[in-house]
């Protein structure tokens, strides 16, 4: 699951995707310990989405929601000004 499909998901849902991709995760461990595990590569697929949800549940918690990316503009304006130059 991309990240900006995560973005238009509730925090109730990005919750609850959580606990079901942590559980996921859990479960393929265990098969992996047992040597049941049929596709290796799913683990790190899973650990991947499940960060990917703890990004977008951390940036929420932040208030940080992703948006565009600053323009030209916005770094002109932020670049601090010398001491002797005119405001």
């Amino acid at each position: 699951m991309k990240a900006a499909e995560l973005r238009e998901l509730t925090r109730e849902e990005l919750h609850d995707r959580e606990v079901e991709l942590s559980q996921q995760l859990f479960n393929l461990r265990l098969q992996k310990v047992t040597g049941q595990l049929e596709n290796p590569a799913k683990v790190s697929q899973t650990r991947r989405d499940l960060a990917r949800v703890m990004t977008v549940l951390g940036e929420r918690r932040r208030g940080a929601a992703v948006s565009a990316p600053p323009s030209a503009d916005d770094a002109v304006a932020a670049e601090p000004q010398a001491a002797g130059e005119p405001a």
